[in-house]
């Protein structure tokens, strides 16, 4: 009996033993998957966190790139505005130009005419006028000429030469000046220009003087009493002399002998 109650004792002893040992195991197996848990949780929390720290590197990035799309956008915006203004203006200029060309071209139809004309009457004031710087004056005239019909000569162009001819043209009657040229009969003179009222010469010996005779349209020689007052009118207008009065003969007075 005691033999049996003593083999109970040391069987709960055991069964008591193996029920820690079991739940000893168990526990450790418990434990050992709730590291493991912890364990994964931390790696997904890990993996998580990279994740989101790529992701928001990632949306960094895109949020740069958006910013400068929109600040290229507003670039664009204003340089189209500013391009649309240069459009328009040289639009507003093509139409002034086209109105210009017409305006132009209906000024040319009314401008050649008259400038041809111009140039006609230039030839026949030089033709008929006392014949000063003949052939200087002549070749100007026909020069212009031979510009009225150059096509690389534009009419602006062409006028503002045949104006600039009639002022000189003009100039020549206010001037005093003496220059060297033939005279009718080939022989080498000092000629004096007193504007359109007076064309004296004298020869370069000094020994003989002459006038343009309007009346008769050809130079004539004048008495020698006149030498002297023309060669110093020549020195006046050379300024070799000082300005001073002097004896000319006038045409009129000259023709009324």
């Amino acid at each position: 009996m005691l033999i049996s109650q003593i083999s109970k004792a040391k069987l709960t002893k055991t069964l008591v033993a193996l029920t820690l040992l079991v739940t000893s195991v168990a526990s450790f197996a418990q434990l050992q998957t709730a590291v493991q848990v912890v364990t994964n949780t931390n790696t997904a929390a890990a993996t998580s966190q990279d994740n989101i720290d790529r992701m928001s590197d990632q949306t960094e990035e895109l949020l740069v790139q958006y910013r400068t799309v929109l600040s290229e956008i507003e670039s664009l915006t204003v340089y189209n505005q500013q391009l649309e203004q240069v459009v328009n203006d040289q639009n507003a200029a093509i139409v002034s130009y086209n109105e210009q060309m017409t305006e132009l071209e209906s000024t040319n139809r009314a401008v050649v005419p008259m400038i041809i004309e111009m140039v006609d009457m230039l030839r026949k004031v030089v033709d008929a006028d006392v014949p000063f710087r003949k052939d200087e004056r002549s070749n100007r005239v026909t020069v212009l000429e031979n510009m009225l019909n150059a096509s690389n000569v534009t009419t602006s162009e062409k006028y503002r030469k045949v104006t600039e001819a009639y002022q000189i043209e003009l100039d020549y009657g206010r001037s005093v000046s003496t220059y060297q040229a033939d005279i009718d009969s080939g022989v080498k003179v000092n000629f004096l220009q007193i504007g359109r009222t007076a064309l004296l010469y004298q020869t370069l010996d000094e020994k003989k003087s002459g006038w343009w005779n309007p009346q008769s349209k050809s130079f004539e020689e004048l008495p020698d009493q006149y030498n002297a007052s023309i060669k110093e009118g020549i020195r006046i207008a050379a300024k070799q002399a000082a300005p001073n009065l002097v004896g000319l003969p006038i045409l009129f007075q000259v023709s009324g002998e």
